[in-house]
């Protein structure tokens, strides 16, 4: 009879713990909130890490292939860890790139566009975000119309309109449309800052135009300091666009020597792919390739590295992400 009683006990006694267990188990493995748990985490981090691994292996396969000597390359057996590494690569490529003149052109006509276009693009977005002028609305979609409208349809008027000026073959078609808050993007650069400054309070403008500010001098004392974060986005975006930009130099310059790294790149495709027609096909293209596109993405790389948190802070605030 006691040893009936005890187990009696101890079921009576292990029934609340083994719900406790399970309720703890279930918060640990779905959580408290739909987004808090053990499964939903591993997914979300296996997606991550897939979606990484599709960007970071393009990036591997290159900095892998251009430190690779004439046997690593014809070694079947090395595909990713090469056995030892040669730097000639990097040198041919710097060489046939002529990397400091075509860095240098890059570099000058990235940073003044996007200097210009910030200051133009912020200008036009308070008007449109703040400003009340006539036909607002109508300018406002002919804004979003220029932004659907794909570069192929207005290169022409372009290309003839910059032929008359004499600016055929110099860096001014590319950086005289910034000024006005066209080229490269400018569209949207607009809209991201009429997004922004849309967000802002109001009482800010009110108190400065009772101390007597003009609207320049609310916009420029007021409004674009403390729009740090739009302009982090506007200038990186910019300067990214500008200098992976290839369809606009290639219609402006392509009759000039000095050209920017995007068509150096596309000129020395070329003749690795014309000296493969005349003396036969070369293990040393590809990897030469692969140097050249490493030297071509590494300032990019190197101003995000430096500059990826205001950036997705500054995204964050835009609205982009919304």
């Amino acid at each position: 009879m006691e040893k009936v009683l005890n187990r009696f006990k101890n079921v009576r006694f292990d029934a609340p713990r083994r719900q406790r267990w399970l309720v703890t188990s279930r918060n640990v493995l779905l959580g408290k909130e739909a987004d808090k748990g053990l499964i939903f985490r591993l997914f979300m981090y296996l997606i991550l890490i897939d979606t990484a691994f599709i960007y970071v292996k393009p990036i591997l396969y290159m900095l892998t292939t251009m430190v690779k000597d004439a046997a690593n390359l014809l070694d079947p057996a090395v595909i990713w860890v090469p056995r030892s590494l040669f730097f000639g690569h990097l040198e041919d490529a710097l060489r046939l790139l002529q990397y400091g003149q075509a860095f240098t052109i890059s570099m000058t006509v990235s940073l003044s566009v996007a200097v210009l276009q910030v200051i133009s693009c912020a200008i036009a977005g308070y008007a449109f975000a703040r400003l009340d002028f006539p036909l607002k609305k109508f300018w406002f979609i002919c804004l979003i119309f220029t932004f659907i409208m794909p570069p192929q349809a207005t290169i022409l008027p372009m290309i003839i309109m910059f032929k008359e000026f004499g600016w055929i073959n110099t860096y001014w078609p590319l950086i005289i449309p910034a000024i006005f808050g066209h080229g490269l993007k400018g569209a949207l650069f607009v809209i991201i800052f009429r997004q922004f400054f849309s967000t802002l309070p109001k009482e800010l403008e009110e108190a400065a135009k009772i101390d007597g500010a003009s609207v320049f001098r609310v916009f420029f004392r007021v409004m674009l300091p403390i729009s740090s974060s739009a302009i982090i986005v506007v200038f990186l975006f910019s300067f990214v666009w500008n200098w992976n930009d290839f369809y606009y130099p290639s219609m402006f310059m392509f009759g000039t020597k000095e050209v920017p790294l995007s068509i150096s790149l596309s000129r020395l495709a070329a003749s690795l792919a014309a000296e493969a027609e005349q003396a036969g096909p070369s293990i040393f293209a590809e990897p030469i390739k692969m140097a050249a596109s490493f030297l071509i993405i590494l300032p990019p790389l190197i101003v995000y590295a430096f500059t990826q948190r205001w950036f997705v802070e500054g995204v964050e605030r835009t609205g982009l992400v919304e």
